[in-house]
């Protein structure tokens, strides 16, 4: 039987107690000790009010009310004795009989019941119709997922609706892939619903054959009823040996997926793939060695990295354990943190003798994409390798810059740095980051085709991103940025898609829809050596963390046409909305910026500026050095004498020059 503090409503309550006005009665939750007895009416407000009020409710039908018997174990106090106070007061949990003291932990110990399914009651005689699943629908794909399903520590299947964006981009990326050659074997090592997998296969058909793996039990049933629920045939393989079950007709067809249960690292032991995806949650550097071990020539490896605190410096001690980076919190944290992936990438690769060729990293609020293209052979390992580098960061002035090649030891190594911070302000100014990659993060041809894509299939919410990509792979603006989308499908050869110089290895036999053998790609391969590694800029200048006190900078598309004009590559990047990637100098940079900046009180400038004596404006070079901001010092020195003296009025002091 349920527990008396167990009830439907109040009067099932009251009926316990036998309520009567001309009679005391006893509270049947309470000892004698904490409430003596007394009337019905007294009775009946102590029931409301210390019992009912803060009772936990489940399902809507029973009500778990708060219990003072003594059917809890109770600490001792000090002295010793053991007393009835609040301390033994506590709940009954109606599925588990579990006796918990907080009401909160109660609350939070009925939904763990509710989101694992367990939502009948031991002691309820009727039987609880079971908690139905939930449907989402995601481009074109439906998945039924369990409540508190974007919380992966309370659901076994996972989903985020969060990371739309991020599966867009990856079934761009096996779209692109899926073109080169076909079919692919893809794999999603980490399925959870398996909507990856499902969209997949819903949208490509025959070009790919799609296996969808997951450890956990609950989920490959899950991973089953959603292929189902999409018309999808499925084909079990629940151990590491080849014993197949299909679940179907029996017969394999473009619209089959293939179900295994194990873990991840063993999958990718046993078998090769074209294309793979890894998405735990946490970091994926446990399953790099595998990932690598038998992915095909040319193939991709895509890989989602959610532990942003430690890859965006927050926790700078997992960082060092899981990827081997010194890092710092800098302006350019996200892209930081794909480079470091990328060389976490490389390593793996290098020692299955393969190298890799980066295609796309995507750095956002909750998550680090990385795609890369296989490269399998010695020499590309070695290249790969070769391109992993220490940084050398100004702490100053942000200003940053990759060691040279070479294993001699610099005798000044801060005179690498293009800043003189370390010249004019005491002490060490600058630190060590990494090992990163150093090479380019964006291919522009396999951006372009994956913008194609985005398009075809109709993925709004990746063809922004993507156009920023792009743009910011080639290093230039929207403006200058202009895509040739094939109005018809049947004109795809004419409408010149694929027209240009192919920059990717296997990209070569994809000029005007023409496919060239195997042979002639692995040629066009090796003969490629990373064009354009040097001439991409690395990292980005965020404008508001080197704007001039005291001045208003220009906007934001204003200042690229500006750098642009000074004759340096400008761009937009993703990772910050303020950032501005190009290959000037911090000094230049700064320089262009302060030229085009205006004073931030307009008011004192129609009367005309205050001209400053040099004197004085010497003196505001020593303060501005002082606060740690040598080169603004030096900006104004360098600049013409009306810049500086703008900022005053005749009705300001001669002081606020100095701030």
């Amino acid at each position: 039987e349920k527990h008396i503090s167990i009830q439907r409503h109040l009067a099932d309550l009251e009926k316990l107690a036998d309520l009567k006005e001309d009679e005391k009665k006893p509270c049947p939750l309470c000892p004698e000790e904490k409430f003596k007895a007394c009337y019905g009416h007294k009775l009946h407000r102590h029931l409301q009010n210390l019992h009912w009020k803060v009772s936990v409710e489940f399902e809507g039908r029973y009500r778990m009310c708060i219990c003072h018997l003594p059917c809890r174990p109770i600490k001792p106090n000090l002295v010793g004795d053991q007393t009835f106070l609040k301390m033994g007061a506590h709940y009954h949990c109606i599925i588990c009989s579990a006796t918990i003291t907080r009401r909160t932990d109660m609350i939070g110990h009925i939904n763990r019941h509710v989101n694992k399914g367990e939502t009948e009651s031991r002691f309820i005689t009727v039987s609880t119709p079971k908690t139905s699943h939930e449907v989402l629908k995601e481009s074109a794909t439906d998945v039924q997922v369990l409540p508190n399903y974007s919380t992966p520590q309370k659901s076994d299947s996972y989903f985020n609706p969060k990371m739309k964006l991020n599966r867009q981009l990856i079934f761009c990326a096996l779209a692109v892939l899926a073109e080169e050659r076909k079919p692919i074997e893809c794999l999603d090592a980490f399925g959870a619903t398996g909507i990856m997998g499902l969209q997949w296969a819903k949208h490509l058909r025959s070009s790919v054959k799609v296996t969808i793996n997951d450890c956990n039990e609950n989920s490959v049933t899950m991973i089953q009823e959603n292929c189902h629920l999409n018309k999808m045939k499925v084909k079990l393989n629940t151990k590491e040996e080849d014993n197949e079950e299909a679940v179907g007709d029996g017969e394999e067809n473009p619209d089959t997926i293939e179900v295994t249960k194990m873990d991840a690292n063993v999958i990718m032991h046993l078998r090769s793939f074209d294309f793979i995806h890894l998405d735990p949650f946490g970091t994926a550097v446990n399953y790099l060695d595998s990932a690598f071990r038998n992915v095909r020539n040319l193939g991709i490896v895509s890989l989602t990295s959610t532990d942003i605190s430690s890859l965006y410096a927050k926790a700078q001690h997992v960082a060092l354990r899981h990827y081997g980076c010194n890092i710092v919190r800098t302006e350019y944290y996200k892209e930081l943190a794909a480079r470091i992936v990328i060389a976490a990438v490389t390593r793996a690769a290098a020692r299955c003798n393969k190298g890799i060729e980066v295609l796309l990293a995507v750095a956002l609020e909750h998550f680090v994409l990385v795609v890369v293209r296989v490269l399998r052979g010695p020499s590309p390992a070695d290249d790969s390798a070769k391109k992993i580098r220490y940084l050398i960061h100004c702490q100053w002035c942000e200003e940053r810059i990759f060691q040279k090649e070479g294993n001699m030891v610099e005798e000044n190594p801060y005179q690498q740095l293009p800043c003189d911070c370390h010249g004019s302000m005491p002490g060490k100014t600058a630190v060590v980051l990494g090992p990163l990659w150093s090479g380019p993060l964006f291919n522009t041809g396999f951006l372009r085709r994956m913008l194609f894509e985005a398009v075809q299939y109709g993925l709004d919410e990746a063809q922004p991103l993507l156009k920023t990509l792009v743009c910011e792979a080639e290093c230039t603006t929207l403006k200058h940025f202009s895509t040739h989308i094939p109005c018809d499908e049947n004109k795809q050869e004419e409408c010149g898609v694929y027209i240009r110089t192919p920059n990717t290895y296997a990209e070569s036999h994809l000029i005007h829809g023409k496919r060239k053998s195997d042979e002639v790609i692995r040629n066009a391969a090796k003969r490629q050596k990373f064009e354009n590694s040097t001439e991409h800029p690395a990292f980005y200048y965020n404008i508001h963390r080197h704007s001039i006190k005291g001045m208003n900078m220009p906007k934001l598309n204003k200042f690229l046409c500006y750098l642009s004009e000074a004759g340096y590559r400008v761009s937009r990047t993703h990772f910050d909305p303020m950032g501005v990637r190009t290959n000037a100098p911090l000094a230049q940079f700064k320089t262009i910026l302060l030229k085009y900046s205006t004073p931030t009180y307009a008011g004192g400038q129609a009367e005309g500026p205050v001209h400053l004596p040099e004197d004085l404006q010497a003196g505001e070079q020593v303060q501005a050095a002082a606060d740690g901001k040598a080169e603004d010092a030096e900006f104004l020195k360098d600049a013409p004498s009306g810049v500086a003296a703008t900022t005053l009025t005749k009705d300001c002091p001669t002081h606020c020059a100095a701030d």
